[in-house]
């Protein structure tokens, strides 16, 4: 259900809502927030709340640090884990400056700008996510170490795996909060761990992506574990995985999948520091089924872009390069750019690329172009790209390419 600001108020009264998190996230997709209490809500919405930007990873420094968080009510939710009486809810919220001008590193309104200016020529796209985690033992002073939960294998069962009631768990903790689940496994790595939702809009897909970090991590220390979204945590067993599934349906009833595939394949070096933005995302690529080259095919999952099978009819796309620690606004935004892109310009899309690259010789990869090699080339590129210079505000940029 989507709020409107009186309902809002409505629902904090009647439910006795003691505390309201306004969250947001920095440009890295961390989300931080402040809590206020009940009487401050209306002064929330109407004139926002004020934070210290410099304090904020990318948000700026000490010179113009005021910020204000302007709620968005669409957003309420309960957090379930919180006492019922004397409940906590959240909403997220858009950044502002004093005088009320949008703030250029919001992330989110980056991305609610894209899907509306999409939305306006025809496009409406979807984006569903499936993330990958690891699950880690606490030591003796509640500080994560790198022992896994357990050491079973993909889609193993109890007893040996030990991920069911955290998976059970969060599921139910995610549909109360109106994300709904569709699947949960264990995942190749010892204490490694999957669970899929639903798709939806690009900006609720990146919201709820958001969420289930934050309700993935609560729910595992809740159970004495540590949830690890990074890359590569365990060197030596397969990495996590941030799949992105894309669809799209325009008004002029065309099937416009094919070009908007051919503008991802084109951008994706450009972006990739965003879809990968630490030193270890560049260690999976290449191995345990995460991509290393640019191409496609139906249900390869050694390939970058893979097209699933869909009994049902929904064609969608699938990205199987980036990962965990990307900002999900960021992603979904550069990635529905590249496919506008690959639209509005026609791009045909390559011939689908039919082997397993995994186990194909040299000669044959030595025809493919590679995502970028390290996080400082991908950097460098995304530096020089002027596809990137038209998306997003240069401050943001700057900070995600540091050294160029």
């Amino acid at each position: 259900m989507k709020y409107t600001v009186p309902e809002v108020i409505q629902y904090v009264k009647e439910e006795d809502v003691k505390f309201i998190r306004l969250a947001f996230c920095d440009i890295y997709g961390r989300q931080k927030n402040i809590a206020i209490m009940p009487y401050e809500l209306q002064r929330a919405f109407s004139y926002g709340i004020a934070i210290d930007g410099s304090a904020i990873n990318g948000f700026g420094d000490e010179a113009r640090s005021d910020l204000f968080l302007y709620p968005d009510p669409a957003t309420l939710s309960r957090l379930p884990w919180r006492p019922e009486s004397g409940s906590v809810v959240r909403m997220y919220c858009d950044i502002r400056h004093p005088d009320g001008r949008p703030f250029d590193a919001d992330c989110r309104r980056l991305l609610k700008e894209a899907q509306s200016e999409a939305e306006a020529k025809g496009m409406y796209f979807r984006f569903g996510s499936e993330l990958e985690f690891y699950l880690f033992h606490l030591d003796e002073q509640g500080e994560p170490t790198r022992i896994p939960h357990d050491h079973a294998g993909y889609m193993d069962i109890a007893p040996e795996d030990r991920g069911e009631n955290v998976r059970r768990e969060i599921q139910l903790t995610l549909e109360q909060m109106g994300i709904q689940p569709e699947s949960s496994h264990h995942e190749e790595g010892p204490g490694q761990n999957e669970i899929d939702f639903k798709y939806s809009d690009p900006l609720t897909a990146a919201d709820n992506a958001t969420t289930f970090k934050a309700v993935v991590r609560t729910i595992a220390a809740r159970h004495g574990l540590c949830a690890d979204f990074s890359p590569k945590p365990l060197p030596g067993y397969p990495g996590s995985g941030l799949h992105i599934n894309i669809s799209i349906h325009t008004e002029d009833g065309k099937d416009h999948l094919s070009e908007m595939i051919a503008g991802i394949m084109e951008k994706v070096c450009d972006i990739t520091a965003f879809l990968n933005p630490l030193e270890n995302s560049y260690e999976r690529f290449g191995k345990f089924k995460a991509p290393k080259y640019i191409s496609w095919s139906a249900e390869n999952r050694s390939q970058l872009i893979r097209i699933p099978a869909a009994p049902d009819g929904r064609r969608r796309m699938e990205l199987r390069s980036a990962d965990p620690a990307a900002n999900p606004y960021l992603a979904f935004l550069l990635l529905m750019r590249a496919g506008m892109f690959g639209i509005d310009h026609e791009l045909v899309l390559p011939p689908s690329t039919d082997i397993n690259l995994f186990n194909a010789s040299t000669d044959v990869l030595n025809g493919f172009r590679s995502l970028p090699a390290s996080l400082e080339e991908a950097r460098k590129t995304a530096a020089a790209s002027g596809f990137v210079r038209k998306c997003l505000p240069a401050a943001l940029t700057g900070k995600y390419c540091s050294n160029y």
